[in-house]
């Protein structure tokens, strides 16, 4: 994942929709807008650089400022053989709990499943990102994943699953940071949500579950944008 595999000086990606990068000698004047999950370097401070602001790169070289709350580097790392949900700030560990996973967690996800085929009650593995933060989900908070995504629509195109339609606005909602439709046969509302009972079993529809405690750890570090890396 892109987020880890800085060189030198510090990638984080945008938060902010609105984020403007200003002249590195005026904050008052816009000089490109990044885009939504745009990944940024964030370069060594000086003296000049007001409170609140960072000193940063764009990849294709844009230099100039950028406000401090309009970018992060925390991002997500699950292992699904592992059981384990790790928060990485930059390439720096801060936790690493264990998890419950779906009722089938060995598995990728392929469709949706259901009480006659709990086998596809399964967490889907690959690159999503934090697309919605319920406040009031049924499992105490969630954070909602952008599954199914571009690549879980493309397959599902291949194999029949969803039609040309459904296709289309899946990759749509994607390419526009927005939640994806959920109710195709690819299944959907995969979450990070509490209720978790921290000793990693395996009872959830898909999502991953962590305690309560946890989940409210994360709550105010965890954004809409926030990349989720899924392993097997």
């Amino acid at each position: 994942m892109v987020w880890a595999q800085a060189d030198t000086g510090s990638l984080y990606y945008v938060t902010d929709r609105e984020a403007t990068i200003t002249f590195a000698d005026d904050t008052t004047r816009t000089y490109v807008h990044p885009g939504f999950r745009e990944p940024i370097m964030v370069l060594p401070g000086h003296d000049d650089v007001p409170s609140g602001w960072l000193r940063v790169r764009t990849l294709d070289g844009a230099h100039g400022f950028i406000r401090s709350d309009a970018v992060s580097n925390i991002w997500i790392r699950v292992s699904k053989s592992e059981q384990t949900l790790h928060v990485y700030r930059g390439r720096d560990l801060i936790f690493d709990w264990p998890t419950d996973l779906g009722y089938n967690f060995f598995a990728d996800k392929v469709k949706r499943g259901s009480a006659a085929e709990p086998d596809h009650w399964r967490t889907p593995e690959g690159e999503f990102f934090v697309v919605a933060k319920n406040p009031q989900s049924q499992f105490h908070r969630a954070f909602v994943l952008n599954y199914p995504n571009a690549r879980n629509a493309e397959r599902g195109l291949e194999e029949g699953l969803i039609s040309e339609a459904e296709y289309d606005a899946i990759t749509t909602a994607e390419a526009q940071f927005r939640v994806p439709p959920m109710s195709t046969a690819l299944g959907g509302f995969i979450e990070i949500h509490g209720d978790g009972t921290g000793i990693r079993s395996n009872w959830t529809q898909g999502c991953i579950a962590i305690t309560n405690t946890q989940v409210n750890t994360l709550w105010d570090m965890i954004q809409v944008g926030t990349p989720v890396l899924i392993e097997p």
